[in-house]
């Protein structure tokens, strides 16, 4: 029978064999962590730069635009403002696809460090089964057979007492890293859905890219008909001019209901405000931004493009509240990086709609209110416009509730989304202008 002191000599001897296994695989890893490291940070700082960059000259062109919208309307000057509008979009397509670089870059190495940390937790698993099983083998052996072999009683205790501490060791280590897998795991979710959110914003910025492209159009057309001559310009610029009768008459489209004319629209939007203090053109702003991006996202099914646990429930409910046929319902299609089913004008998706479906009754006197209404779309609309900070009523106040509005309060003051804030206010603006028309007739 082997001895006690032989079995412990050659535990420990297979025990130091593992821990230098480990030290050796581990110590050679640092020198290849930063090598790649070093490439790593070099791309991005290459891609920061490059960033900061683009950032730089798209605040330039901001200045520039705001700069030259305060002037007197001219050729020269409405040109400019065309220009500066079509290079800030293009800059902007530009800086989506670098920041996704990055995230992906980012993406990779966390994935790495997973893989990395999978491999280090199956082989603790491996030794630690070893050891498991040379335990369970000094179990095999009660302590008086041990003694009788030649050992003794303290002899014992120290044996059990060594294997217990590499257990623990190895059980802590484990620990360890499962903890440092969920976490690096968890990091690996917020990168893919920073991407996800990116390549949202990319798409949104060619959405805006089409619209600049309308307006290169424009920009080719006044400049044919006014020949680069200011005075056939302001000509150009008085024929455009609508009567006060046409602008009651212009139809207002809305996503998800049918257009309805400017004037019913203004006077939604004019109770609205008034019970909550926002302006009306800000508020028809916001109403024709979300109906031009419903446009291009298209009309979904609730049953495919909607969150089968937290809105398609919610959604059957305000249906059958309504009495409507979820099937006939128009909402959002889903996009390639979430979720749709955004109802009505207001756009609003069903589990934020019962949220405020008590104040828009209130607001409106429908009980239940209908979110393809369009007097409680825009009674809604001006609600979370009031939550979002609307009610300060100062352009700032305004631009920033439009952008809480669309990416919530943790993006609304990401630059990423600052095309949006620009166009509800550009389109608020145009909207004043038709209110100060109609408010000089009466």
């Amino acid at each position: 029978m082997q001895s006690l002191s032989d079995r412990k000599s050659v535990y420990l001897f297979l025990w130091t064999l593992i821990l230098g296994g480990f030290f050796l695989l581990y110590s050679l890893q640092p020198v290849q962590a930063q090598t790649t490291t070093g490439v790593v940070e070099n791309r991005k700082a290459a891609l920061q730069a490059q960033l900061d960059q683009i950032e730089a000259e798209i605040e330039q062109q901001r200045v520039l635009l705001v700069s030259k919208q305060q002037e007197r309307s001219s050729l020269e000057r409405d040109v400019s403002i065309l220009n500066a509008k079509i290079k800030t979009a293009q800059l902007s397509i530009k800086a989506r696809d670098i920041s996704i670089q990055q995230l992906g870059d980012d993406i990779g190495a966390k994935q790495t460090a997973i893989n990395g940390l999978n491999e280090k937790l199956r082989r603790e698993k491996l030794s630690l089964a070893q050891l498991l099983r040379k335990t369970a083998d000094m179990d095999a052996h009660p302590a008086v057979t041990i003694m009788l072999g030649g050992g003794s009683l303290s002899q014992v205790f120290d044996d059990i007492a060594a294997f217990n501490d590499v257990q623990r060791a190895l059980h802590e280590s484990f620990n360890e890293i499962e903890g440092t897998k969920v976490i690096t795991k968890a990091q690996q979710e917020v990168l893919e859905d920073r991407r996800n959110e990116e390549v949202q914003l990319r798409q949104l910025q060619v959405l805006e890219e089409k619209k600049i492209e309308q307006e290169q159009a424009e920009k080719k057309r006044i400049l044919t008909i006014s020949k680069g001559v200011e005075s056939l310009y302001q000509q150009l610029i008085a024929s455009k001019e609508k009567s006060a009768a046409q602008i009651r008459a212009e139809l207002f489209t809305l996503t998800g209901s049918v257009a309805i004319p400017f004037e019913k629209a203004l006077q939604y939007a004019t109770d609205a405000g008034k019970a909550v203090g926002i302006r009306p053109a800000f508020i028809l702003g916001i109403i024709a931004e979300e109906s031009n991006l419903g446009q291009n996202v298209g009309t979904g099914t609730w049953t495919v493009d909607m969150h089968p646990t937290r809105d398609r429930p919610v959604f059957q409910q305000i249906t059958a509240e309504l009495g409507l046929n979820p099937n006939q319902m128009p909402v959002s299609k889903k996009p390639w990086y979430g979720w749709g089913g955004a109802m009505g004008p207001a756009q609003f998706i069903p589990s934020t709609w019962v949220l405020y479906k008590d104040r828009i009754a209130k607001a409106t006197g429908h009980n239940p209110p209908n979110p393809w209404n369009p007097e409680d779309a825009f009674a809604a609309a001006a609600i979370l416009l009031e939550d979002n900070g609307a009610g300060a009523q100062t352009r700032a106040a305004e631009r920033l509730a439009a952008l809480r509005y669309f990416a919530g309060w943790n993006n609304a003051t990401k630059r990423a989304y600052a095309f949006y804030g620009d166009e509800v206010m550009e389109l608020a603006d145009k909207y004043e202008q038709q209110i100060n028309v109609l408010l000089a007739t009466r």
